[in-house]
């Protein structure tokens, strides 16, 4: 799973309509072009094509009054919409995800209702616990990773990724259950992690 689909959903979805520079300013500010495959030719070959898989409704809006090309406004389709509410859940639960993909996913996560995200999360631990399991059936880690001479140090990188995962995601789900946060369906005023029209992005390349 690419992590430049979700994201570029995600903005369009935030803004309810934008057009590709938005797109683009937004993911810069959230640093995305620094941890994920979010570069501008990325984006907008994402919006093109999404726009032909009719996840996106293209909308061509006139030029400005000092000229230039008509520029076209992108808005999340129905189909768009249950697309991006597939890749969000497949990229909180798969323990085995690109760090992209995963942080795509956290950086999208209230948009789910509060309970839906917990048990996401408790299925992601899941995934990992039994990931876990499968490493230790072939390796000791109590017996250190020299038992299997120097390839040894494989699963034992894999068995603290597994522990160092499980942590966060017991912290992450604690901290949600304890109230943190405002998620879909709530009241209150929720997090905008968006660009207004014309604000100057301190992260821009």
């Amino acid at each position: 799973m690419s992590a430049i689909r979700l994201l570029v959903l995600g903005a369009v979805r935030q803004h309810g309509r934008a057009h590709g520079y938005q797109v683009r300013n937004d993911l810069e500010y959230w640093g995305a072009h620094e941890w994920s495959n979010a570069k501008p030719g990325s984006i907008y070959h994402a919006l093109k094509q999404m726009a032909k898989q009719g996840l996106l409704h293209a909308h061509e809006i006139a030029p400005s009054t000092a000229g230039g090309p008509p520029r076209t406004e992108y808005e999340v389709t129905e189909k768009g919409a249950e697309e991006y509410f597939r890749l969000l859940r497949e990229a909180l639960t798969t323990y085995d995800q690109k760090m992209d993909v995963l942080s795509a996913g956290i950086g999208f996560i209230v948009d789910l209702e509060r309970a839906e995200a917990v048990e996401l999360l408790r299925e992601r631990m899941r995934t990992l616990e039994a990931w876990r399991s499968a490493v230790t059936e072939h390796y000791t880690p109590e017996e250190g990773p020299e038992s299997l001479g120097h390839i040894g140090e494989i699963m034992n990188m894999w068995v603290h990724s597994a522990d160092a995962g499980g942590e966060w995601t017991r912290g992450l789900i604690a901290r949600i259950e304890g109230g943190a946060y405002t998620f879909a369906g709530e009241g209150g005023e929720p997090f905008v992690g968006v660009l207004a029209e014309g604000q100057e992005n301190p992260y821009a390349s």
